[in-house]
């Protein structure tokens, strides 16, 4: 039962003592103003991350328009050199046509072929 009457007892010395603190204006008037100088240091603080946040995107922004650009330059000049590769390749000979040809040129042999001129000679040398 002493434990009780104890926190009883310690209960309302507390109420006493918060009583006789709340109960000074000049107190109450200390304490609104600790909060507002807590709240504007942390609007302070608020304001100035909020700066630096909105810095940094804004220079992270310029580095992506960059960048992009870089990329949009660098597919126009690979778009043209396909554009200039594709019609050249227009006029390149297929394997087909250069096996054709070459068969043609076997079956031919320029060589083998005689003047007449020379047949002319063989036939008085005969």
């Amino acid at each position: 039962m002493n434990n009780n009457n104890f926190k009883l007892v310690s209960f309302n010395y507390l109420m006493e003592e918060y009583s006789q603190y709340y109960s000074d204006p000049s107190l109450k008037l200390r304490d609104l103003e600790e909060k507002q100088r807590t709240i504007k240091d942390r609007l302070i603080l608020f304001g100035e991350n909020l700066v630096e946040f909105k810095e940094k995107t804004s220079s992270e922004i310029v580095e992506i328009k960059k960048s992009l650009q870089e990329i949009s330059f660098t597919i126009g000049r690979l778009k043209s050199f396909t554009e200039s590769l594709s019609s050249e390749i227009s006029g390149f000979a297929k394997k087909e046509d250069l096996e054709i040809l070459s068969k043609q040129a076997k079956m031919f042999q320029p060589l083998e072929f005689v003047r007449k001129s020379d047949l002319e000679k063989l036939k008085k040398n005969l």
